[in-house]
Order: C-alpha cells, then sequence, then structure tokens
C-alpha cells in the first residue's frame, strides 16, 4: 500500500526556517529536495537541488538572493493587481469602526510584511489618517532590512520590526487602539495553525483585525497560472505564486477556523460573492474581525 503524499508546498518554505527566538536556521538541501519530492514537487525539487551548497547546507547568500528576488517580484504583482489599494480601502471602514469606541490614535501592525510593499503603499497614500501609525513586523530578518532601507529611500513613516508581530511589547504597546493585519499569510499557516494564530489575537486583546488572503476557485487559479507565466522572471516566483493560490481557504473555512481559534471574543466577517467571471478587484478578500 503507497504511503499518502504529502502537502504540497511553496519553495520558500523549504528554504527559510528560524527557531523559537527567531534566529534564522540552516537549510539542508537534502530535505528540502526530499519534502518537495514527497509531496510530488519534482520540478521544484529540481530548483532547489541547483541551489549551491556546502556540506549538504544550502549557501546562505545564494538563498537571500533568491528571497529577495521573489520578494521583490511579489511586490510588482501585488502593484500590478492593485493589493494595497483594495486593502486601505477596506482598512478605512475597519479604523472608523474601532474610532467610535477608542478615539485617539490608531496602529496598524503588518503581520509577516515580508519587504514591506503594501505597507508602504498604503501608509505612503495618506488614506487612513494622519493619526495612525504603521509598523511591519516579520521573523525573516533579511527581508526586514530591505523593508527599512527601501522605507528610507521612498522617505515613508513605517518602522519595521524583527520577531513574532504577536509577542506581547514587540509592536503591541496599546491593544484597544491596535489593527492587526497581513496579506497572503493565512494560507502558510493553513488550517492546523491558523486557530492559535488568531487565539493570540485575543491573549493580547487588540481591538481589530484583517487578514487578507486570494479569494480561492477556478479564476484565481487561471488568472494566477496567467499572471505569474508572464509577469514573473524567476522560476521560484512562477512555482510558489500559482502554489499559493491552490492552496488558499475559502470564506466559510476561514470563519470556522476563526471560531475555533477565538470563539465569540470577536465579530468576524468573510466577503462571499460569486466566482462565475473573473473579478480582479477581489483577487484579495479579508477575514476581519472586531472585539465584540
Amino acid at each position: 500500500m503507497e504511503s499518502p503524499q504529502a502537502a504540497k508546498v511553496e519553495i520558500l518554505d523549504v528554504l527559510w526556517a528560524a527557531d523559537a527566538e527567531g534566529l534564522r536556521l540552516p537549510a539542508r538541501r537534502s530535505e528540502a529536495v526530499e519534502r518537495l519530492r514527497a509531496s510530488g514537487q519534482d520540478a521544484a525539487s529540481a530548483l532547489v537541488a541547483a541551489i549551491p551548497a556546502r556540506a549538504d547546507v544550502l549557501d546562505e547568500e545564494a538563498v537571500n538572493q533568491v528571497l529577495l528576488a521573489v520578494h521583490l517580484e511579489l511586490a510588482r504583482l501585488s502593484e500590478f493587481v492593485r493589493v494595497p489599494q483594495r486593502m486601505a480601502s477596506v482598512l478605512v471602514d475597519l479604523i472608523a469602526r474601532v474610532r467610535e469606541r477608542t478615539p485617539g490614535p490608531i496602529r496598524i501592525v503588518d503581520v509577516g510584511c515580508g519587504i514591506g510593499y503594501n505597507l508602504r503603499v498604503i501608509a505612503d497614500s495618506g488614506q487612513l489618517g494622519p493619526d495612525v501609525e504603521f509598523v511591519g513586523v516579520d521573523l525573516n530578518g533579511l527581508l526586514i532590512e530591505a523593508a527599512r532601507r527601501l522605507a528610507k529611500a521612498e522617505n515613508v513613516n513605517v518602522r519595521f520590526q524583527h520577531g513574532d508581530a504577536l509577542t506581547s511589547g514587540l509592536a503591541v504597546e496599546d491593544p484597544a487602539r491596535t489593527v492587526m493585519i497581513s496579506s497572503a499569510l493565512l494560507h502558510h499557516l493553513g488550517p492546523t495553525h491558523i486557530p492559535e494564530f488568531l487565539r493570540r489575537h485575543d491573549e493580547l486583546g487588540v481591538a481589530a483585525f484583517a487578514h487578507f488572503d486570494v479569494n480561492p476557485g477556478m479564476w484565481a487559479n487561471v488568472g494566477a497560472w496567467m499572471l505569474h507565466q508572464a509577469r514573473m522572471r524567476e522560476p521560484v516566483s512562477r512555482h510558489d505564486g500559482s502554489m499559493s493560490m491552490r492552496r488558499s481557504l475559502s470564506s466559510e473555512v476561514l470563519l470556522e477556523l476563526a471560531r475555533e481559534g477565538l470563539g465569540d471574543a470577536y465579530l468576524l466577517e468573510c466577503e462571499t460573492f460569486t466566482k462565475w467571471w473573473p473579478q480582479p478587484s477581489r483577487i484579495v478578500r479579508p477575514l476581519l474581525g472586531v472585539r465584540a
């Protein structure tokens, strides 16, 4: 009897990992290749096998170049489909709801911000108001360093922190005036980890959250393949971009997982709409929560 095939993953998932303190762990090429082969991703495993290694440890600089190249291409794609504009339009209303309860400055904390493209665009637009502070947090120190350089070059007032955004005191100082956001993070966490991820929001007591992810469905899969083939040069970007679409979760599943993690601590919403025709403006939609 054949063993069941492992769940498919993105290449970046096997190239980078950190310990509980956020310190980068060495990536072993044999383990990364085997993990991809075990899930039937032979083409992806060949891409990883081609990365230089010494004593089976993937060359850190070579991996860094892949990480940065992929995230820069993801930023260009996000710009093309206007993801930050979609996020900002949702956040305007969400922040208004928070202000009704707790007047005063609001802090937006972007969990897993990467190089911070979406957050930088939203901050620079001024759409959320002059009293909103922006903080991006990521476990990947390489990406945070890049985000800081880009924010400085663009003269955008955004602070970037290396670490776990849900650690008390790192980015969340006044929970009643804090809104947690993310983009394309939920499908990385998956059904196993989403309830605990959201439960930590409740433990911190943040006012609200808006976690944006891809709308799954036929048009998302077809559109993703076409966009990534046409607009991305990096083979890893093409693979991971299409794979992220296929790993996205339905609104019904996200709401079920959110209730599992939060109970009735937050009022939850996750938009559902017809998928019979492409709707580029809704390529991402948020899982929303406002503290009850």
